[in-house]
């Protein structure tokens, strides 16, 4: 399943626990107003985010494509080539008091995006601290034939790699998940690896990748290994009258450490994705992976707050298919019954990733499908 190919045409037109805790229930209220404002926009397709040692922001934006190659798209759209994805770095303006300043501070990424309007690209996907740098991913390229197809500027994509910002040399190889599907294909379906998100941790980085349907790690020299593999379930068919069914993929999304020392994971799940179907996956050491929480819609993200609260980020509220654009940021407090809370409720746009500063300010970006209208909400709850 290949990620940013599961947003309907139709929505982006539309946008301009601790061990043994029970998975916690469907219901979410909303409570309070927080203040919501704009520190960064502009950008191309704006998916994972993360605070830097600095507490400067980092960026991943996917990018916007470009003149090509060019293939099809599985919803007969052309896709196009470029080097247009980059880190891009957002900051106060501390000699002026107030006020956010953005660059770019590493470009010529690869980026796959529709021919017309370079929406819902493929590119820069998730950041990870990791001492001096960062660990990410940059997604596709499905598989290894299409990524030859795409040529020669095209080889960092389906990998994990090293971003160092102003370094002679900004981006470093770390491991090709595109060719370790082509040789494990881990989950037995269709050879398809679309890298998503990552974690950095000092036993190596973990890696989701989507079109795999896996979790993998990734040791510093390279080497993978598969962690965990995510089957497919049988739903109802959304175009077809009952008994008929369709399998639905699980497509994991990010990975995130949980305070009780575990790895958490997340679903988008496949088509037809199913309103309230999306789960959140904990993996301990040594155990297979259980379900955590359920009654998500479309989860493109998660982390923990200080306070070892979940947070998870759906891309949409209402399901893929609904059209409907408007997204959702659950907190998720296990401590109060899994007590859950909508935060910053009808402000965000097929949002696509999430973090939490050391004061709890948590941002996110917002409008994650769209070339040249991607911003960073801070979002104070």
């Amino acid at each position: 399943m290949r990620l940013s190919h599961v947003i309907p045409a139709g929505a982006v037109a539309a946008a301009l626990v601790l061990t043994g805790a029970p998975a916690a229930s469907a219901t979410a209220s909303a409570e309070g107003k927080p203040s919501v404002s704009v520190v960064a926009r502009g950008l191309d397709n704006p998916r994972g985010i993360t605070v830097g040692r600095n507490g400067w922001l980092y960026v991943a934006e996917a990018g916007r494509g470009g003149k090509g190659p060019c293939i099809d798209g599985p919803e007969g759209g052309r896709e196009c080539f470029g080097t247009s994805a980059a880190l891009t770095v957002v900051a106060p303006h501390h000699h002026r008091g107030k006020g956010w300043k953005q660059w770019r501070a590493i470009t010529g990424l690869p980026s796959l995006a529709g021919e017309k309007d370079g929406g819902s690209a493929i590119g820069l996907h998730k950041l990870s601290p990791a001492g001096p740098g960062l660990v990410a991913t940059i997604g596709g390229a499905f598989n290894l034939d299409t990524r030859k197809l795409l040529g020669k500027k095209a080889r960092l994509m389906g990998h994990v790699v090293g971003l160092y910002p102003g370094a002679r040399g900004p981006v470093k190889p770390i491991a090709d998940l595109n060719a370790y599907e082509a040789a494990k294909n881990p989950d037995k379906g269709e050879v398809d690896s679309n890298p998503y998100g990552v974690l950095a941790t000092p036993f190596g980085a973990f890696a989701t990748d989507a079109g795999g349907n896996d979790l993998l790690k990734v040791t510093k020299n390279g080497k993978v290994s598969t962690v965990a593999v995510f089957g497919d379930r049988t739903v109802p068919h959304p175009f077809a009258p009952p008994p008929a069914t369709v399998p639905m993929q699980a497509v994991p999304t990010a990975v995130a450490w949980g305070p009780d020392r575990a790895l958490y994971v997340s679903e988008l799940t496949g088509f037809p994705f199913v309103k309230g179907a999306a789960r959140v996956w904990r993996i301990a050491p040594g155990h297979a992976p259980k379900v955590y929480a359920t009654g998500f819609t479309n989860i493109v993200d998660i982390t923990f707050d200080r306070w070892g609260r979940l947070l998870v980020l759906q891309i949409s509220k209402e399901g893929l298919l609904a059209g409907d654009p408007k997204g959702a940021l659950i907190r998720v407090d296990v401590k109060r019954g899994a007590k859950r809370t909508e935060l910053a409720k009808g402000k965000l746009t097929a949002p696509g990733g999430v973090t939490v500063a050391r004061d709890g300010t948590i941002y996110v970006t917002n409008k994650s499908i769209v070339a040249g209208g991607g911003e960073v909400l801070r979002i104070n709850a």
